[in-house]
């Protein structure tokens, strides 16, 4: 899958905002307060409202007053354009109002478009609880064949449908798109979670606070051990004197880094370990996972990391997006932005008080000045992205 295009109506800063022709590597930067944190926050906001329901994702954010733009009414609407699997253009739209004071699925839309001009077919169409989905689907793209639908009801109008329907097999669209959304992976990566010793376990991806980043070292180590020679190999070329990581057991059954430094005879456990070095070893765990997530998004990556890491980690999450995993990150850092290309570069403009969304390849300015070798990072430095500050 991925997101062609993200439009958000009444998101709190997004009173109407479209972000189109996205790649599959998107860097977002902008001012403080500009909106970079809410964007991310539409993505975690599906994600809870599919795992949960819609009136517990609203609760989360302080209820819908709060979460509506200010001055609207509602209702809050978010549409996702992708491409999926089979290169088919499909359209997830779900607005959100408020019913007698309970946040409530207003209207939730799955279509998917048969060809360049085909009328595209509603495989899930429903509004508070009540509507239809699409029963002959397998003959979906056929010509002459129009679409047979039937009525649903769910329990409770704050659930999303493609959660409901998504647990059959007849409905395999729907299935396929609730599993997309499931696997999204927003980072929220903590140092302190990081660092402790934990309790010994199977897991294969990086969790979003990065808390069994020791787990997900030994899998590779076990499971996928070109990989993990791979990350030890980078982390030996960017972290002076570090030879050798492993996850290793202790007597009461948890799971501890230690960290080997050519120039010491015992080996350091994480907790000693600069949290910088923690960080870049928990990015590698997480980029060179063999099976990516269909959409990471990471917020300010550069905290903790020498600047001239920064580079070489735009290439790797590229190298993410490339491997089958969209990639959403957003950047207060100069250097970051140095490594991103033009067309992988949005910027988020406050207006009236509310956020507005510029690419930088629309910029002829901005084209002109990196055709003659200007970097991006020092472009934005310099104050030529017009609207963004440091």
């Amino acid at each position: 899958m991925q997101i062609e295009s993200i439009e958000i109506k009444n998101y709190r800063l997004f009173r109407h905002t479209v972000v189109e022709g996205l790649p599959r590597m998107t860097v977002v930067v902008g001012a403080n307060g500009s909106g970079k944190s809410t964007l991310f926050d539409v993505f975690t906001f599906l994600k809870e409202s599919l795992a949960q329901n819609v009136a517990s994702s609203v609760a989360h954010r302080g209820g819908f007053r709060e979460l509506v733009s200010r001055g609207q009414a509602g209702p809050i609407e978010i549409i996702v354009r992708f491409r999926e699997s089979g290169g088919r253009l499909a359209t997830y739209r779900l607005a959100v109002a408020e019913d007698k004071g309970r946040p409530v699925v207003h209207r939730e839309i799955l279509k998917f478009r048969r060809g360049q001009h085909g009328q595209p077919w509603h495989f899930v169409d429903f509004s508070r609880g009540r509507g239809n989905a699409i029963t002959n689907e397998a003959v979906y793209g056929q010509a002459g064949v129009k679409a047979e639908r039937k009525e649903h009801m769910l329990d409770d109008p704050s659930v999303l449908a493609i959660k409901g329907l998504g647990q059959f097999k007849e409905f395999r669209v729907v299935a396929e798109f609730r599993g997309l959304i499931e696997n999204w992976h927003i980072l929220d990566f903590h140092i302190s979670d990081a660092k402790p010793s934990a309790e010994a376990g199977y897991a294969e991806h990086l969790s979003t606070r990065g808390d069994n980043v020791a787990q997900v070292a030994q899998y590779l180590y076990q499971n996928h051990r070109e990989r993990f020679d791979r990350v030890l190999q980078v982390m030996s070329e960017r972290v002076p004197g570090v030879n050798s990581i492993e996850a290793k057991p202790t007597e009461d059954g948890r799971l501890v880094l230690r960290f080997q430094d050519g120039s010491f005879k015992d080996p350091f456990i994480a907790r000693y370990v600069s949290d910088g070095t923690i960080k870049l070893f928990a990015y590698l765990i997480l980029l060179y996972d063999p099976k990516p997530h269909p959409l990471l998004a990471v917020e300010e990556p550069e905290n903790q990391l020498y600047p001239e890491l920064l580079a070489e980690l735009v290439e790797e999450f590229r190298d993410y997006a490339q491997r089958g995993g969209q990639v959403f990150v957003s950047t207060h850092s100069p250097d970051f932005l140095n490594g991103a290309k033009l067309d992988e570069i949005y910027w988020l403009v406050k207006e009236r008080g509310f956020a507005t969304v510029r690419r930088a390849s629309d910029s002829e300015l901005l084209k002109d000045l990196r055709a003659e070798g200007d970097l991006p990072g020092a472009l934005w430095k310099q104050g030529l992205f017009d609207g963004v500050g440091l």
